[in-house]
């Protein structure tokens, strides 16, 4: 492994594990290629933790706008930017879907609610939706369209319990995900959420995102029987999220749910590996 190679795997192993635990499962050829994609997702994700003002943020953001649509030599000496210009070429990505990936997350350095269950699901779909259709294609690309749908619910699931999960660190930050309506109607809003212990509604507000969050597994549980073998390393995040949702039924995530444990992981990760997920 160059040394690139290896900084851009370290990367993904402290910022990502369990997308670093999921590429293991990808065939050897193909694991640099994961690794870049999700390298890059952490490093634009993590945007807001090291740049604490929005807008050299959103200069960071089109650096890498910049650096994907030269392509080749741009971003030489960068190793996560030279590893994925490498994946994009080998595998023939759609830049758009780079670019579309990089303006969604402008909503991350900025503290303005998310207005509706509509946009969360756009801004799902942009980007944990997006990067898990890219692994596909770097996959399985001949299978790969057939599943751009199941790949939607998919992220729409995967991101909700995300962000569920970093909900303390959004409240402290003062952001809030959880859209407005849904606020409202459990009888809250964005103002009042991300304050103290986030109100009488908080609780209810995140039941209803666990729920929501539930309707999107589901319906990619639904099809994901019919998953190809090759496309299953792609997907296999979810096999995480369910046991992350049953933890904050049982916790509290505005309080901070801890992690699933290693061994747990590990197992969950195998089974769907091996077996895939049964037809429901």
């Amino acid at each position: 492994m160059s040394e690139n190679a290896e900084i851009v795997v370290d990367g993904v192993r402290a910022a990502d594990h369990d997308r670093y635990l999921t590429a293991l499962y990808a065939p050897a050829d193909k694991r640099d290629a994961l690794f870049s994609l999700y390298a890059f997702n952490a490093e634009i994700a993590g945007i807001r933790d090291r740049i604490h003002e929005a807008l050299p943020g959103e200069v960071r953001l089109q650096w890498w706008r910049d650096v994907i649509a030269a392509g080749g030599a741009a971003g030489a000496g960068h190793p996560v930017a030279d590893s994925l210009n490498a994946t994009i070429a080998a595998f023939n990505l759609p830049k758009p879907a780079f670019d579309n990936m990089l303006e969604a997350r402008i909503f991350d350095l900025y503290d303005d609610p998310m207005p509706s269950r509509t946009d969360l699901e756009g801004y799902c779909g942009e980007t944990a939706a997006a990067l898990i259709q890219l692994a596909a294609m770097v996959l399985d690309p001949v299978e790969a369209p057939r599943f751009a749908e199941l790949a939607g619910r998919a992220g729409c699931g995967q991101a909700m319990t995300g962000l569920l999960l970093l909900l303390p660190l959004h409240r402290k930050r003062g952001q809030c995900f959880i859209p407005t309506d849904i606020l409202a109607a459990a009888g809250s809003s964005p103002e009042e959420f991300v304050v103290g212990d986030g109100g009488p509604g908080a609780k209810r507000a995140v039941a209803a995102m666990i729920a929501l969050a539930r309707d999107h597994l589901s319906a990619f549980e639904q099809g994901a029987s019919a998953l190809t073998v090759s496309l299953r390393p792609a997907f296999l995040p979810l096999a995480l999220s369910r046991a992350y949702l049953t933890k904050m039924e049982n916790g509290s995530p505005l309080d901070g749910v801890g992690r699933l444990s290693a061994l747990r992981r590990h197992w969950l990760l195998l089974r769907r590996a091996s077996k895939g997920w049964p037809a429901l």
